[in-house]
């Protein structure tokens, strides 16, 4: 399932990071479920994995990360199949889905989290500056969302960062209720 959204740069101000901050409160979940973390980024270039290691205590919940940015290293690296690169390029939900499951497998991660899409300032392979995939693949499973961001290249970026850490966090939550409910 593909989740679209319209959003507007939300990022926070001044140098610190605050409690709100979408990569505090991953690393804090994540931290009290005793579970980890993996990214695999293109579009964001390593910044996903820099906003999360800011935070103090991350090291006993991110595995690590890659950045695949050039076409063949998402599969050579990720795992992403080349008939998917091949069929539909590097810029496609489905994609997000194997980045992010590839992430968790490669790292042996409980949660993989991915980004890909277009910063600009020029289209790519007939897909428009501003869109943007989003995945998460974890214990129940996965989910992406499609972001169609306006603005430029570093608000294109920044922007999907924040929203991969706040699609985790729905994930997270979502798991949460999920094992809370099941019958015991």
């Amino acid at each position: 399932m593909v989740v679209r959204s319209d959003q507007a740069t939300r990022r926070h101000g001044g140098g610190g990071r605050s409690v709100t901050d979408p990569a505090a409160g991953v690393v804090h979940r994540l931290a009290e479920r005793g579970e980890t973390l993996a990214t695999v980024e293109s579009l964001t270039g390593g910044s996903l994995a820099a906003s999360i290691v800011e935070i103090a205590g991350v090291s006993g919940i991110f595995r690590g990360g890659l950045v695949v940015y050039a076409t063949e290293l998402k599969a050579r690296l990720a795992g992403v199949p080349e008939g998917l690169l091949d069929d539909r390029g590097p810029v496609d939900p489905d994609v997000a889905v194997a980045l992010a499951e590839g992430g968790r497998q490669r790292c042996v991660a409980d949660w993989g989290l991915a980004t890909t899409g277009v910063a600009g300032p020029e289209p790519q392979d007939g897909k428009p500056v501003g869109m943007v995939f989003v995945a998460v693949a974890g214990p129940n499973g996965t989910a992406v969302r499609e972001l169609d961001l306006d603005g430029g290249r570093d608000r294109i970026r920044s922007t999907a960062v924040d929203e991969a850490l706040r699609l985790l966090t729905e994930q997270i939550i979502a798991a949460g209720e999920a094992a809370a409910s099941a019958p015991r």
